[in-house]
């Protein structure tokens, strides 16, 4: 009995040591010598190919806590995104994605937003929070072709007036959430709804100041409209993944003031807006 149980040790420890093998191999895909991020070379105000983006200051974050430079693979975020680079192994992180997505492994998150609607000020709207208000009846709403706020404004029973915006477009050339957000500043439509990192982004820029409100009272009425936005990276690079995380925790506060920044409406599991960076 003595040594069959000193043999289930022996094999045991066998067995954990190849485990840590097959992870440290695994982790041997990540390039340590700089920060490889797979980004859209024109995706504002995630990302552009002159790092004007929010993720590629995130990105900065990450390689300063890494002490390592950053270097990008370009590929326009639309169907094979994925598989062509951070699958094909060309970069070892896509610096926003949502939680859940099964390409991917997620890391933590690095906030939670929600499609939001906006409008401008003085235009009768002030005070509306959900896409079932009264005060939208009549109103021409403009909607992203594909995406859930097309959903929300047919629930809502505003899509006999709904102007159309596509979603599957070259960005380097065509930009239809920065035509919604002048459609709406112009009064050729009346308010919009959009994912929340964007109408805010195009809400605070170039023109009058417009209300971004992001549509948390209308989940029961509406189905999913927050989600978790997290890093992904591949399957198997679980230490690559607590690394991440651990940069995540240590660098939260000033991941939020990048958001922050750029208008993105962060809220917290209560459904609060984040207005300060959390510690």
């Amino acid at each position: 009995m003595v040594g069959a149980a000193l043999g289930g040790l022996v094999l045991f420890c066998a067995m954990a040591g190849s485990a840590v093998a097959v992870e440290g191999h695994r982790s041997d895909l990540v390039n340590r010598k700089v920060l490889r991020v797979c980004a859209d070379p024109a995706n504002m105000p995630f990302s552009n190919d002159k790092k004007e983006g929010f993720e590629n200051k995130i990105a900065e974050i990450i390689s300063n806590e890494l002490k390592v430079p950053v270097e990008y693979t370009w590929f326009p975020q639309a169907v094979g995104f994925t598989r062509n680079t951070l699958l094909a192994k060309r970069c070892d992180v896509i610096i926003g994605t949502g939680q859940g997505d099964d390409l991917v492994l997620n890391t933590n998150a690095l906030y939670r937003s929600a499609y939001a609607l906006i409008y401008k000020p003085g235009t009768g709207l002030d005070g509306v929070d959900s896409i079932f208000d009264p005060r939208l009846k009549g109103k021409k709403v403009g909607v992203v072709q594909g995406t859930p706020s097309a959903t929300i404004v047919a629930k809502a029973g505003l899509m006999d007036k709904a102007r159309p915006y596509r979603l599957m477009v070259d960005r380097r050339y065509d930009d239809p959430s920065a035509d919604m957000v002048k459609d709406i500043r112009s009064g050729e439509i009346d308010a919009g709804v959009m994912w929340g990192p964007i109408a805010g982004y195009y809400g605070s820029r170039n023109g009058e100041k417009l209300i971004v409100v992001p549509l948390t009272n209308d989940v029961d009425k509406a189905g999913r409209l927050d989600f978790r936005i997290t890093m992904g990276v591949r399957q198997g690079d679980d230490l690559w993944k607590r690394r991440l995380n651990d940069i995540i925790r240590k660098r939260q506060a000033d991941i939020d003031k990048v958001l922050l920044e750029y208008g993105v409406p962060m809220i917290d599991e209560d459904s609060k807006l984040i207005t300060s960076p959390r510690s």
